[in-house]
């Protein structure tokens, strides 16, 4: 085997798995003892993207603002993300990519005429909050009771830009969501479902069955979902990162991410990539120095594929 064709295999596998730590941080994880973290169910995991938001929000060049990332967080979003130190750099970077990404398709979708958000598995979004929203649209949120709760004491005082309503749903729970959901569908004919950070908690069968849910009503007429290669699941299951995730582990990971929901009903409308967006909006996708070494001398299309290996999807009903 030549030398060249050895460094491409490298290029290759650097770039297509999106690895993105230095050879130190490599060592770290494989052999790390430490197996402790602060992050004790999903619902942590809220705080740790709200101080990712807040962290963006102070920035001069800021792709968005978020005012209120900051007061929901915590010290305890902080501290998560301190704890999280080693998954930083590029956890960061999904998070802001997927703010705007999200933003821009409920934008859209306002455009084309739908009259209610439901953002399930809202956690600590303040979108209804932030965004330039019409006064007319209904913006339900739907979570833990514990999230809920805490979302009303913390933001009593301030008022959303349109109608918000927050339900208390385990969407685990089969009766109690197909409950709720049969309500909203008899309340609005035209929603825009929106699951961020959630499906990648949920097993298979559990994401099948919400997608069952919400195509018995045509009143669901959209869905934004996240949109993972299979290429980067080996860099989500490495030893490091479940042991950092052991209580809120990732549990999505169909063989065919596209083919799975064309399976239960949706298909794409519209996909945005983390990567061509990172590049149109001038944040490109962080590398590790070593990727950095080779990148220039990978084929072109070998990187261009790493700029499609995650983003979100706006599905539509298949039918």
């Amino acid at each position: 085997m030549s030398c060249f064709y050895k460094i491409n295999i490298l290029i290759i596998i650097l770039l297509t798995l999106q690895i993105r730590f230095p050879i130190k941080d490599l060592i770290y994880l494989k052999f790390v003892k430490n197996t402790t973290t602060l992050i004790n169910d999903v619902s942590d995991t809220a705080l740790w993207v709200a101080y990712y938001r807040a962290k963006e929000s102070r920035k001069p060049n800021a792709l968005f603002k978020d005012p209120l990332a900051e007061l929901v967080m915590g010290e305890r979003g902080r501290q998560i993300a301190e704890d999280m130190k080693n998954n930083s750099r590029f956890s960061e970077w999904t998070v802001i990519m997927r703010t705007v990404i999200i933003d821009n398709f409920i934008v859209q979708m306002i455009a084309e005429g739908i009259d209610t958000v439901l953002n399930l598995g809202a956690g600590l979004d303040t979108r209804p909050y932030r965004m330039q929203l019409p006064s007319s649209l209904k913006w339900i949120e739907a979570d833990y009771p514990n999230i809920i709760d805490q979302k009303n004491k913390v933001l009593q005082s301030h008022r959303p830009c349109c109608h918000l309503v927050r339900e208390k749903v385990d969407l685990a729970n089969d009766v109690e969501r197909t409950h709720f959901l049969n309500k909203i569908a008899s309340e609005s004919k035209n929603i825009l479902v929106l699951t961020e950070g959630v499906v990648v908690y949920l097993s298979e069968k559990q994401t099948s069955a919400l997608a069952a849910d919400l195509r018995k009503s045509p009143s669901f007429k959209y869905w934004i979902v996240e949109y993972i290669s299979p290429h980067v699941y080996p860099h989500l299951q490495t030893k490091g990162r479940k042991a950092k995730m052991q209580n809120a582990p990732f549990r999505f990971f169909p063989k065919d991410w596209l083919a799975f929901f064309k399976s239960n009903g949706f298909e794409p409308k519209e996909t945005r990539y983390f990567g061509e967006e990172g590049v149109k909006f001038g944040r490109s996708m962080p590398l590790p120095r070593i990727a950095l070494l080779f990148r220039f001398l990978a084929p072109k299309a070998t990187f261009e594929r790493t700029k499609k290996m995650s983003g979100f999807i706006l599905l539509k009903r298949s039918d």
